[in-house]
């Protein structure tokens, strides 16, 4: 009889770990896919517009439900569907667009637009002749800079102003060299373009990676090999190794999303910024704005996140009618680690603008 009882605990447990291990492979394998077949049910469409210049932009529009419009603008690397795990749920609160940038996904790679202000401007366009009225606008990251131009320049087109986590003043020169963004992403890549032993620039980045430094060598060579053998397969889509969450595969996604690094290439010549002065720009946002915060890190004297808390203090001073709103994670794409929160915060800013 006890030896039965052992052998039915014992069962148990088994069962229990298999179905633990697979429910973490099955989340790993799912989890690109899932939120995207939730946007088809949402009833989300993607569309393209011909502004009058002729630049095509692509971007995703949710039901035409009568409600206040909402622009989200993504940040570098990546494109629309970023916001997948959060679009149907705005969507029952908003009319909701979320646009590729110019130099990202299908919308036009043309590098003559890759300026904030240039692309701020296109934008406006989109509102007049997409979403035809006054619009709130919601930017992650080098989006929040463009969102932010938006207010500050087109108030009769904006209704308030959502910034998450934008690299406010870390992005100016003196500063931007102690930031991680710099320095394993445009310094990086610009190191990349002035040697010619390696040619594959996935390879060359996830060799020097900062993740390096925390996984150890063994961990993440094997990750650079198979992401680097994937990416060869499947040249069109961003890597996915089934075996790592969701988490370590966002290193490797943001690497590999459709995205001419010619974009990227402006923040290091500092061009994104013609015609952009940080400071005037928020100081002359008058609508309802909330800026988000991502935690604050650093490694040694380099910031591991888009800004520093005095930073981010130092932009709800300038702007007229801002507040800061902490979100505790350590994750730059908060819309994406945290988007309960996200969705409470945008949901929650509609009374501030109706």
């Amino acid at each position: 009889m006890l030896k039965k009882k052992k052998k039915m605990v014992f069962i148990g447990i088994l069962g229990f770990i298999i179905f633990l291990v697979g429910s973490y492979f099955y989340n790993n394998m799912t989890y690109i896919e899932k939120p995207l077949k939730k946007l088809d049910k949402a009833g989300f469409v993607e569309k393209q517009v011909k502004l009058k210049d002729g630049t095509i932009l692509n971007y995703g529009e949710g039901p035409n439900n009568g409600k206040t419009p909402l622009l989200l603008i993504h940040g570098q690397g990546m494109t629309w569907e970023d916001y997948a795990k959060v679009l149907p749920e705005l969507a029952e609160h908003y009319h909701v667009y979320a646009v590729d940038c110019h130099g990202h996904g299908e919308s036009d790679w043309n590098a003559e637009k890759y300026t904030a202000k240039a692309m701020a401007e296109d934008f406006i366009e989109f509102i007049d002749v997409v979403i035809g009225e006054k619009t709130v606008v919601s930017g992650h990251s080098s989006g929040g800079m463009i969102a932010a131009w938006m207010a500050a320049n087109s108030p009769d087109k904006i209704l308030g102003t959502v910034i998450e986590d934008s690299p406010f003043f870390a992005t100016e020169p003196g500063r931007r060299e102690k930031t991680y963004a710099w320095v394993y992403g445009f310094q990086l890549y610009e190191d990349f373009k002035n040697q010619t032993d390696e040619k594959d620039y996935l390879k060359y980045s996830l060799e020097r990676s900062y993740w390096r430094n925390v996984f150890g060598d063994f961990l993440w060579n094997k990750f650079t090999k198979d992401a680097v053998a994937y990416h060869k397969k499947h040249p069109n889509e961003p890597v996915h190794l089934k075996y790592l969450p969701p988490q370590i595969n966002r290193i490797f996604e943001s690497v590999t999303y459709p995205y001419d690094r010619r974009f990227g290439e402006t923040f290091y010549d500092n061009t994104w910024f013609e015609d952009y002065d940080q400071k005037e720009v928020l100081s002359n946002i008058k609508t309802p704005t909330v800026f988000i915060k991502a935690a604050t890190n650093y490694d040694g004297d380099l910031l591991v996140a888009a800004l520093s808390d005095e930073d981010a203090d130092r932009v709800v001073r300038l702007l007229q009618n801002g507040k800061r709103i902490d979100v505790n994670t350590p994750g730059h794409d908060i819309h994406y680690d945290q988007p309960e929160e996200f969705i409470n915060i945008m949901v929650d800013f509609l009374s501030e603008v109706q």
